[in-house]
């Protein structure tokens, strides 16, 4: 499978890693389980660099209705960078216009390198969502040290 990703519940962040042929298939499955393990608000990082696609326009509409569907639930995104050959631009633009509208960081690089000095900026590590698990901690934390 040329989809891999990382989920990293303690940093709060979700990596992906695609390599050789992706297909529309795989990329939903990603999403299934990025949504599933409640890592939406999570810091992400995706890296298509070393991947190829022969997804069509209706493959890119699908994908694209469904992370748009993400944006109008109420859900919090956390920040978000994609690493993308330049030659990809063209048929991913649309997905990656949807990707940038909801209020939250996101950048797109040509090196996978400094989308993870970016991601790990102060900055953008302030903007990931505190889930309702750290909520309740730091409600423990406080009333334990009263």
């Amino acid at each position: 499978m040329p989809v891999h990703w990382t989920i990293d519940s303690e940093a709060k962040i979700f990596e992906v890693v695609c390599t050789g042929m992706v297909e529309a298939d795989e990329f939903h499955r990603m999403l299934d389980v990025l949504i599933g393990s409640n890592a939406l608000g999570y810091r992400k990082l995706f890296d298509g660099s070393q991947a190829d696609t022969r997804l069509g326009a209706l493959d890119v509409l699908n994908i694209g209705v469904r992370l748009r569907a993400l944006h109008g639930d109420g859900t919090s995104l956390g920040p978000l960078a994609v690493v993308i050959p330049a030659d990809k631009y063209p048929l991913l633009s649309r997905v990656l216009g949807i990707l940038a509208s909801p209020r939250r960081p996101m950048r797109i690089f040509s090196e996978v390198d400094r989308a993870r000095k970016w991601l790990e900026t102060p900055a953008v590590r302030r903007k990931v969502p505190a889930s309702q698990g750290d909520v309740a901690d730091r409600a423990n934390q406080q009333s334990v040290s009263c």
